[in-house]
């Protein structure tokens, strides 16, 4: 049984399919018949950036800047705890004068060719380093309720262990190059 419409009713077989309506269009043969586009598999294009020189100047540029980062994290958090604020307090304090350092440096030397809009990928920045403080916090404490560290070497060894997550989040998402 057919409506008006062409379509199928209720009292319908299963095998009969709905007739397209005038305005419906139908994707054209070559659309059809054209390859999907593919990502390059992974494993390739992880052996692709470890061979490349660019992403190891990259990094070492990032290591340079992040020690700069890291001596100035180490001073502001000794002085904060010298006035007698709490640990997780200070590392804090001490990374939001770090950060805007490492930003605007990474910004001006590390990922010049990345330069896109400052608002963004300052944002983005913000938003990885955060990540990055969070895994800070939470390894500087257990670093001092459980490994018995005192406060400086264990927020010195508790930077060095987030810093692969810092150096990946801004090379992929903050300062990635824009695609054409």
């Amino acid at each position: 049984m057919r409506l008006k419409s062409g379509r199928p009713g209720r009292g319908s077989s299963p095998s009969e399919f709905p007739l397209p309506e005038a305005k419906e269009t139908l994707p054209s043969r070559t659309t059809v018949e054209r390859p999907a586009a593919t990502l390059q598999p992974a494993r390739p294009r992880l052996l692709a950036s470890l061979l490349s020189v660019r992403n190891w100047q990259e990094l070492g540029k990032f290591c340079a800047v992040g020690a700069v980062g890291y001596l100035i994290n180490l001073a502001v958090y000794d002085a904060v705890l010298h006035r007698g604020v709490h640990y997780l307090v200070a590392a804090t304090c001490s990374f939001l004068v770090a950060v805007t350092s490492n930003y605007t440096l990474n910004r001006l030397w590390t990922f010049r060719e990345h330069r896109g809009h400052v608002g963004i990928q300052g944002m983005r920045f913000l938003l990885v380093s955060l990540t990055a403080l969070g895994a800070n916090l939470v390894v500087l404490h257990l670093l001092i309720a459980y490994g018995d560290l005192p406060k400086l070497p264990a927020q010195a060894v508790a930077i060095v262990a987030v810093t692969p997550l810092n150096f990946i989040g801004n090379k992929l998402w903050s300062f990635r190059r824009a695609t054409a």
